[in-house]
């Protein structure tokens, strides 16, 4: 048995897959491949692959990353090559390695996001107005989004999940925000929730219904380093 760890793109053309509709691409394209991925035991067998953090419809993402199971060791080429051959436009395998069988789940080690958040901006919109509506948001202690879904309402801390003060960048008519957010064992933000506050409690001056928002990194973060899943050893 061998663990390999695949680094992918979800490009803009599959965003609005669901994160289940995904894995479905993404498993259906391994099938096909002929690779020797291992199976669960048991009445209803299932593909031995895991996922790192799942993404919110709409969203693209520069780096995803992937766990299989073996049932034999090829060449990292040939799975890249076997692969690639079945992958539809959209997903693109960037790299892979294996990864010893006791390596943390990617679930369970991966706790940091880093998005783009590239946002049309409001006629009139000027730096100044942009760096108050950072500085307030930045500087504030506490501050919350509302989270309505069927399960009722939720009241979300945004500010104890960012990980670095939120940033941005005119580029022309549009804005290009940079957001850090963690992920912990209790919830997390959604960059579209964190948008939300920015502009509904501090007055960004952009037009948040039209964001494209892309995750940018996906990173292994304790006090003393940053790593991409790629990078354990």
């Amino acid at each position: 048995m061998a663990k390999v760890r695949l680094e992918i793109s979800k490009g803009d053309e599959i965003r609005f897959l669901s994160h289940l509709d995904y894995a479905r691409t993404i498993e259906r394209a391994v099938r096909r491949s002929k690779l020797p991925v291992a199976y669960s035991e048991g009445f209803n067998p299932h593909m031995k692959v895991a996922y790192a953090s799942a993404l919110s419809v709409g969203v693209a993402s520069r780096v995803e990353y992937m766990d299989m199971d073996l049932s034999e060791t090829l060449e990292p080429q040939v799975i890249k090559a076997r692969l690639e051959e079945q992958l539809p436009e959209g997903i693109v395998l960037r790299r892979l390695k294996y990864i010893a069988d006791r390596t943390p789940a990617l679930m369970a080690a991966v706790n940091l996001s880093v998005f783009s958040l590239t946002v049309p901006l409001v006629d009139g919109a000027d730096n100044a107005a942009i760096q108050a509506a950072l500085d307030a948001f930045n500087s504030a202690q506490s501050t919350i989004y509302v989270r309505e879904s069927p399960k009722g309402r939720r009241e979300i801390d945004v500010k104890q999940y960012m990980d670095c003060e939120a940033t941005a960048v005119m580029k022309g008519a549009e804005l290009e925000i940079r957001l850090c957010i963690r992920m912990t064992p209790t919830g997390s933000v959604k960059p579209g929730e964190v948008l939300a506050v920015l502009v509904d409690t501090y007055g960004l001056p952009v037009k948040k219904d039209s964001a494209f928002i892309d995750r940018q990194e996906l990173l292994i973060a304790d006090d003393e380093r940053r790593i991409t899943p790629m990078e354990v050893v």
